[in-house]
């Protein structure tokens, strides 16, 4: 059966996508505050820009995902 014939498991789904776009923003802006942390105090922000990336990015993907079961339940 395919997810779009149980609207009770895009439900559910959606749920868990809008568990994990809290989280992501949640890690997004703590690791904003830790990299100005870091540049106020004058320790190196490479590794720390990096992750900020790398959080950034799964949360585009978390807020996609989230998105598309928002419209797969509207149709």
């Amino acid at each position: 059966m395919d997810i779009r014939e149980d609207p009770a498991l895009v439900r559910k789904h959606l749920a868990q996508a809008e568990r994990d776009v809290g989280l992501g923003t949640r890690h997004v802006q703590r690791q904003r505050e830790i990299l100005a942390e870091l540049g106020r105090d004058g320790h190196p922000t490479e590794q720390a820009e990096q992750l900020l990336r790398t959080f950034e990015e799964s949360l585009k993907l978390h807020v996609g995902e989230r998105d598309r079961l928002q419209q797969e339940l509207a149709e």
